[in-house]
């Protein structure tokens, strides 16, 4: 029997990508695309994900959802993927349109009819916050949560402390974390240096000459550029494709460990921060007498530390060469 996937997407040209690995992965049924506010103005992403499952000759429903964060302003990242958040190439679906209904109706639908299901979340958390807060019993029908945002321990990539998804919407990321899913947290920093998709491997993508990955080049022309100018590294960034490989194949992530993790809502200097309890200290009175520690920390997501680079991409090259 095939595994059940809902994937939870702001698609822009990263998810894109992310979106074909799924719906083209040979044990794997994608069973419901919900579409959230985050890179691009939501119905630019249903818009998106809609050529994206076209493209792959797929026939999968896709959900429009929040239009914007719990309580923030939507602040999309049109700077990095492009104005349509597909390098600006022109692309559109041609037959396909989404389906009636809510996106978070279709979440909590999906998860009460398909049991051991995984969701995969590719951009902000609202969708699934907002689906959480209308049921909480959703953590019960889940089997892997995997979130493709965060950053352990390390620098983000659209402040100093975070990483865009969790940056976008603080308060959703913090009650999906604190809310008994079974999260599997996959920061963005397991994308760079060597994890990017290098220039000779650029290169025998497009030697393959498939429409899946020209169009994995192309979508992502403008994404290429703002990673050089953003982090200095020698590729193309792929975060949502390499969280999309963990949750096809879970022997992508090497190590992980599970931990106590919270989300900066307060501050400005440091929203949507992740911060892991990576030695286990929240709550221990020992190691801080003189402030009010937390009453309880107890591990709450499973923090991916490090992957496979070489089976990461031997997945990506695998879809990519058919069609």
């Amino acid at each position: 029997m095939k595994r059940k996937l809902l994937i939870d997407t702001d698609t822009a040209s990263d998810d894109a990508v992310a979106l074909l690995m799924a719906l083209l992965w040979r044990d794997l049924e994608v069973v419901a695309i919900s579409v959230v506010s985050g890179n691009v103005p939501v119905d630019q992403g249903v818009r998106n994900a809609l050529f994206a499952v076209e493209l792959a000759g797929a026939d999968v429903p896709v959900y429009r959802g929040a239009e914007h964060p719990l309580i923030r302003p939507a602040v999309h990242a049109e700077f990095f993927h492009g104005k349509d958040g597909l390098g600006d190439a022109g692309y559109s679906p041609r037959r396909l349109e989404a389906q009636p209904g809510h996106a978070v109706d279709a979440i909590i639908r999906t998860a009460r009819d398909n049991p051991r299901l995984t969701i995969v979340t590719l951009g902000p958390l609202t969708n699934l916050a907002l689906a959480l807060q209308l049921d909480p019993h959703l953590v019960d029908h889940v089997h892997r949560c995997v979130v493709m945002g965060g950053a352990a321990c390390t620098v983000g990539n659209i402040t100093p402390a975070a990483e865009y998804n969790i940056w976008c919407d603080p308060e959703a990321a913090r009650l999906v974390f604190h809310s008994g899913l079974p999260v599997e947290m996959v920061g963005w920093e397991l994308c760079r240096k060597q994890a990017n998709l290098l220039p000779d491997e650029i290169q025998r993508l497009r030697a393959l000459d498939t429409p899946l990955a020209n169009f994995t080049i192309d979508c992502n022309r403008t994404a290429i550029q703002a990673n050089h100018r953003q982090s200095g590294d020698p590729g193309l960034a792929l975060p949502d494709p390499v969280a999309m490989a963990i949750t096809l194949d879970p022997s992508v992530c090497t190590r992980a460990s599970r931990h106590y993790v919270d989300v900066e809502t307060r501050s400005e200097l440091t929203r949507g921060m992740t911060v892991v309890d990576a030695l286990g200290v929240a709550g221990d009175s020992r190691n801080a007498p003189h402030w009010a520690p937390l009453t309880t920390a107890p591990p709450c997501v499973t923090v991916c530390w490090s992957i496979d680079i070489g089976r990461w991409k031997q997945m990506l090259f695998e879809v990519l060469s058919g069609g």
